[in-house]
């Protein structure tokens, strides 16, 4: 896959007027929020605004007939936020009720999702109970809205969440029966416009409302892309950061909002961290709607678990009286709209070239936007430089130890009875396993780039030691993320961590494995992404981190490639590597792309076993394609989009998804996936500390297990090469354990 050009070029077509705009998104386009604005931006407000009846209108509806109502009363709209189901199903009707006889202009109905990644805890807290209250389909949310409307709701809902549910639910569908529910529009989060034409088409067929996000990092250009896209207002998040109630607002606020205003006329919304009715006049008169989410639901819930539905009620329609009663501007109100809607622009021109097939995307929080396209051009002006390269190349030599040994295993070959069996030792790589190889890559690309600060997930804790080790080589700060239940099967790795200088996070929430530590490790991101690089430690995530991650871990299998034809004159048969998020694997696999006789083969974990959906994490063998952490990709979930409880013997492949080009090489047939159980893992241990010498990861003896069975396979006269990705050390206490032994 080819990475993407520094520069894109959009052409909008702007249906309502048929003009065409075109404009160049550079990724050198300013960074930081405090930009040069042109007097022209910030005297916007000192436009005279048209009466309310001549303002413009797009497709019309409730959301438009909601802010011309505000403005008539010389207010700010104010936009309350709740989530659906939460407390209870039971309760979600009347709490729709209740904030319209607060005065909320608007409602946003938050749709539960299993991985909330840019939201704070409070917002968490309420997905989470609305799951397990047994709120988690999109018809279940729909029927909320229904009810509400039979009620007597006449206030515009939109339905504000994550991409997946929306994604499994068929986005046509999603319009038609949104509309027929009496749902307004929609807020995703994580679906930037180059991945939401789609779902964009389906709303304006539909006359539903498309609200884009916009952050205080978004460039001016990207900022005029968004707003072309908007029919009805725009939701400006007034921090880089996740939802939750915040003390003030931030300083630089009027000049962000003024920069949105320089390139739209339609309302503009600002929500994030608002929690008393000063800050909501502080927004209402500098913006033209206000949006309050946390402070509302901590309101409610004050009132404890054995609160009635009509005490919520209350308690909800007090709060939202209490926060509206800040929404009257002053006559010298800045920032205001002068149209109330708008046809939004269809994105066309030429699309990111981000994917492997149908796989891939990136599926982002705007606030990470810049932040991405940044990253991408360091590592495109990097990846061919001979200057990087050979600086990469000398710390694989004198730092990692590279190249890694290549030789036959012997006893396990006899043993086997087959193909001869090869083992590329990555286990003796520096801190013991191959993370290292992509650590050092990504930390000197955060150098590049001027990020001081480093944050990673982990999950077995060897790509949180190689990113520690890394960090204390260049002086980085280092933060990692790794989930409490592996901070327990991991103590050693953790104590190893510290030792290095890292501050490691136990992650508490969800399943609190690997998964959960890469949802926190991105709400830090969203909330430091100025000076902070994610080094994500596997090929998963938005683009371009997938490329990345193979690009820096390919260094495994162009060695393997030229140590086989040095030992044994050929090429293998076959290259065995285990698979959870799979850089190990990508790594491995990569330099064998075109060499049609080299059979591809990942070995994922079938924990408990494939047949049934939580006890394994067999993504590739039982999954099916959907969004997850910022890609396109397999991952084991409902068929609502809920992601699936995991489990494996080994920390590092208990994961739900994986990497999105295993997804393609998967179905385009060029690798092969199998599952291997913990029992089946546990064997392949023992065989090679048996018959090598050698006591490996409990994530590679999935690899080991397969292996062997496939040696059985292709007989005599083939060669397999099992990428040893790990050693053994960190897994002792836990084998010990799993054996009954007390060390």
């Amino acid at each position: 896959m080819q990475l993407l050009s520094l520069v894109v070029g959009w052409s909008v077509l702007v249906t309502s007027s048929v003009v065409q705009s075109s404009f160049a998104f550079s990724a050198k386009a300013p960074f930081a929020p405090k930009q040069h604005i042109s007097n022209s931006a910030l005297n916007v407000a000192s436009v005279e605004i048209p009466a309310v009846a001549d303002m413009e209108r797009g497709v019309g509806g409730r959301i438009e007939d909601a802010f011309a109502a505000a403005k008539e009363k010389g207010e700010a709209a104010f936009v309350t936020f709740v989530t659906a189901g939460y407390p209870t199903s039971d309760d979600t009707p009347a709490i729709l009720m209740a904030m319209q006889e607060g005065g909320a202009s608007v409602i946003e109905l938050g749709v539960p999702y299993t991985d909330p990644q840019a939201d704070g805890a409070t917002i968490q807290h309420t997905n989470q109970v609305a799951i397990k209250g047994g709120t988690s389909d999109i018809p279940q949310c729909l029927e909320h809205v229904k009810k509400a409307r039979e009620l007597g709701l006449t206030v515009p809902v939109v339905l504000m969440g994550y991409y997946n549910p929306f994604y499994q639910y068929g986005v046509e569908k999603l319009c038609e029966d949104s509309k027929a529910a009496g749902a307004d529009g929609f807020i995703v989060v994580d679906l930037p416009p180059e991945e939401g034409k789609a779902l964009n088409k389906a709303c304006i067929k539909n006359g539903l409302s498309n609200v884009p996000l916009v952050a205080p990092t978004s460039s001016d250009k990207r900022i005029e892309a968004l707003t072309n896209m908007a029919s009805t207002f725009l939701y400006c998040v007034s921090v880089t950061g996740v939802t939750g109630a915040r003390d003030a607002l931030p300083d630089d606020l009027e000049e962000f909002i003024a920069r949105v205003r320089s390139k739209t006329d339609l309302p503009i919304a600002v929500g994030f961290g608002i929690s008393n009715p000063g800050m909501v006049n502080g927004v209402a008169n500098m913006a033209d709607g206000v949006v309050v989410g946390s402070a509302i639901l901590k309101a409610m819930d004050k009132l404890g678990d054995d609160a009635t539905t009509e005490q919520r009620a209350d308690a909800i329609r007090d709060i939202v009286t209490h926060l509206k009663s800040g929404c009257t501007q002053a006559d010298d109100a800045k920032n205001q709209a002068t149209k109330l809607g708008q046809i939004p622009a269809e994105w066309i021109g030429d699309d990111k070239n981000t994917r492997f097939g149908e796989f891939g995307g990136q599926y982002i929080p705007e606030t990470l936007s810049v932040a991405f396209e940044e990253i991408e051009q360091a590592f495109d002006e990097i990846k061919d430089d001979p200057d990087f390269l050979a600086e990469l190349d000398t710390y694989r030599k004198d730092f990692v130890g590279g190249p890694t040994p290549l030789h036959r295993a012997n006893r396990l070959t006899e043993f086997a009875g087959g193909a001869n069996i090869w083992l590329k030792r990555e286990d003796l790589a520096h801190t013991g396993a191959h993370k290292i190889n992509n650590a050092i890559g990504q930390a000197l690309l955060a150098k590049r780039i001027g990020k001081p600060r480093i944050i990673a997930e982990t999950g077995a804790g060897q790509h949180g030691v190689a990113t520690a080790t890394v960090c204390a080589m260049l002086g980085l700060d280092c933060t990692v993320y790794m989930g409490a239940v592996d901070c327990e099967r991991q103590k050693l790795n953790v104590f190893r961590m510290n030792t290095l200088g890292a501050k490691v996070v136990p992650v508490q929430d969800g399943q609190r494995t690997l998964k959960d530590a890469i949802n926190e490790a991105m709400r830090d991101w969203v909330t430091n992404v100025r000076d902070t690089h994610y080094l994500i430690g596997s090929a998963v995530g938005p683009h371009p981190f997938p490329a990345i991650v193979k690009e820096f871990q390919s260094v495994i299998g162009r060695e393997m490639r030229a140590q086989m034809l040095d030992k044994a004159g050929k090429l293998p048969d076959a290259v065995v590597a285990c698979v959870g998020g799979g850089s190990n694997a990508i790594g491995a696999f990569a330099p064998f792309y075109d060499d049609e006789t080299v059979e591809l083969h990942g070995a994922e974990a079938a924990g408990k076993g494939i047949e049934v959906d939580e006890e394994h994490c067999a993504t590739l063998t039982k999954g099916t394609p959907g969004v997850l952490q910022g890609a396109m990709t397999y991952v084991i979930q409902k068929k609502s989009g809920q992601t699936l409880n995991t489990h494996s013997v080994s920390a590092g492949l208990d994961y739900p998804g994986v990497g999105p080009e295993h997804a393609y090489l998967k179905d385009s047939g060029r690798a092969t996936y199998g599952a291997v159980t913990d029992e089946e893992a546990l064997e392949g241990f023992k065989l090679m500390c048996k018959f090598e010498g050698i006591i490996p990861a409990l994530e590679t003896s999935h690899a080991i297990y397969y292996a062997v069975q496939l040696a059985k396979k292709l007989g005599p006269g083939k060669d397999i090469v099992i990428n040893m990705s790990g050693r053994g050390d960190k897994d002792m206490p836990q084998v010990a354990k799993i054996m009954g032994v007390e060390v």
